[in-house]
């Protein structure tokens, strides 16, 4: 049982894996991802984060079209350092057993393994009062300055995928469900996920049992 969340930010994705980890008792890996490349890579673990979701483009201004001729930019080898042991890290815990992926393009890098995906969002109401709830102490941006903030990772997370894939962005036909958290408790809504999820694996055995 594989299970990939995407989501848009402040909309609960995060939550949502946590708490379904809790009823399905597997796995759920999403911070623990940066924390082992920033021990590999010997990076601080802020800047693995930041750069683990970024347009990997934006790393190439000298490199593109010349990398035979020119070094590689230093941040560009960085980026592709984290990129690829990002890679090696979710794919090792996909082959260790059932869990839930969040984040970090996990739906591609295990298409190979045909996971459940899940895509996470909200209005922009309940994502900025998500963000003001969960804010760390002495972060006191405005609704403007939030609003601008989670619009900007949300066209990085946008970019870094489509660096992966050929279709545009978070488009429905990559999910198997998308899920609309705004004005909801995602609490209360888990429990039935974690249901229909067990369903469709069920479904998926069944289908494999009977075409052998």
């Amino acid at each position: 049982m594989l299970i990939t969340i995407n989501r848009a930010f402040g909309s609960g994705g995060r939550e949502l894996g946590k708490r379904l980890s809790d009823i399905l008792e597997i796995p759920c890996y999403d911070k623990e991802i940066i924390q082992m490349i920033a021990e590999k890579q010997g990076f601080d673990e802020q800047y693995v984060s930041h750069i683990s979701e970024k347009n990997l483009q934006d790393t190439y201004p000298l490199t593109i079209g010349c990398r035979f001729t020119m070094p590689q930019h230093p941040v560009a080898k960085q980026t592709v350092a984290i990129a690829v042991e990002q890679q090696r890290i979710i794919k090792t815990f996909a082959e260790q057993g059932d869990c839930i992926m969040i984040g970090r393009c996990a739906d591609v890098i295990l298409k190979e393994y045909n996971p459940f995906h899940i895509f996470v969002y909200a209005d922009m109401d309940t994502k900025v009062k998500r963000c003001i709830e969960r804010a760390h102490k002495g972060e006191n941006l405005n609704r403007t300055e939030l609003e601008r903030k989670i619009q900007e990772i949300d066209r990085e997370r946008t970019k870094h995928r489509e660096f992966y894939i050929d279709t545009k962005g978070n488009t429905r036909s990559n999910y198997h469900l998308c899920i609309n958290t705004s004005g909801i408790e995602i609490k209360n809504i888990v429990p039935v996920l974690a249901e229909y999820i067990k369903v469709w694996f069920e479904i998926r055995i069944e289908n494999k049992a009977g075409n052998a």
